[in-house]
């Protein structure tokens, strides 16, 4: 039985995910959780032989110093969908706060380890990171999948509250996202934007966009045919600039960048529309919240 150890003065700035799917009977069951709050895990639900699970932050979000690590395991044949209930705040601190601090009391840590069996299937659809004014933010993704299992990925990136005056107006945030196949680095995407330094909203950075993604593709189904149809279905989404491309045998990624929030939506709901018909025949698994 997994226990909480902190301090009763890191509940709340600490916090520990643990889930474990196992496939059993044809259908996938959670087979070990364990959540520290703030993090909270929704009931299981089944859409055809996968598990659907939301997670949930029940604090206003992360603050300088908080670190919140999630560790989650398909087991082989398991299918997980997980969803994030609602978009991930990201707050300042004081502004008495001493810059000589280490760097992770200055800023907010969040790291996501993600293993994926043998035939395995994991749909991650996250809402999207609202970095606030002043705030800063270091977020790890490492996902480790063998060469059969099928991975949807799709992560999403705010300038900020715009309809505050807040574009670009955070601090920092530090983006690591890692893609290992067989054990083998396959895709990388690593950033830092610090507004300050280098302006974001330049021509040739991100322009006009305040909305910006990442969507990644593990699936036998992936080739350049298939990539070549859903990077022509993005170009009909006017509200956004997508491109998709084959990177890697049998992985797909593409970008997404927007400059309004109900485009920016659509365009990742037809994406992810495009990837669950063309490439799983699963369109089901879009999934509710």
């Amino acid at each position: 039985m997994v226990r909480d150890g902190r301090l009763p003065a890191a509940v709340g700035r600490t916090a520990c995910l643990e889930l474990v799917f196992e496939r059993r009977r044809g259908r996938t069951v959670v087979a070990h959780a364990y959540a520290e709050p703030p993090i909270r895990i929704g009931r299981a639900l089944a859409i055809g032989d996968a598990a659907y699970v939301i997670l949930a932050c029940s604090g206003p979000g992360v603050f300088p110093g908080d670190s919140l690590r999630q560790r989650v395991r398909v087991g082989a044949g398991a299918r997980v969908v997980l969803a994030s209930q609602s978009a991930l705040q990201v707050h300042p601190g004081s502004d008495g706060r001493d810059r000589r601090e280490a760097p992770d009391v200055r800023r907010a840590v969040t790291c996501h380890e993600y293993v994926v069996g043998a035939d395995a299937e994991l749909h991650c659809h996250w809402d999207p990171v609202i970095p606030f004014a002043d705030a800063a933010l270091a977020q790890h993704f490492t996902i480790d999948i063998g060469s059969t299992s099928r991975l949807y990925w799709s992560d999403a990136l705010l300038a900020g509250r715009a309809s505050r005056g807040e574009t670009w107006r955070f601090r920092e945030l530090a983006h690591d996202l890692q893609l290992r196949v067989d054990g083998s680095l396959t895709y990388l995407e690593r950033y830092r934007l610090a507004p300050a330094d280098r302006q974001p909203g330049r021509r040739w950075i991100a322009g006009d966009a305040t909305h910006m993604g990442t969507t990644l593709v593990h699936h036998p189904h992936v080739c350049a045919g298939s990539v070549e149809a859903i990077h022509l279905a993005l170009q009909t989404c006017r509200a956004t600039r997508a491109a998709a491309d084959l990177v890697a045998p049998r992985v797909m990624a593409a970008r997404l960048l927007g400059s309004s929030g109900a485009g920016f939506a659509a365009s990742r709901r037809e994406l992810r529309r495009q990837a669950l018909e063309t490439i799983f025949h699963a369109p089901e698994l879009a999934g509710r919240k």
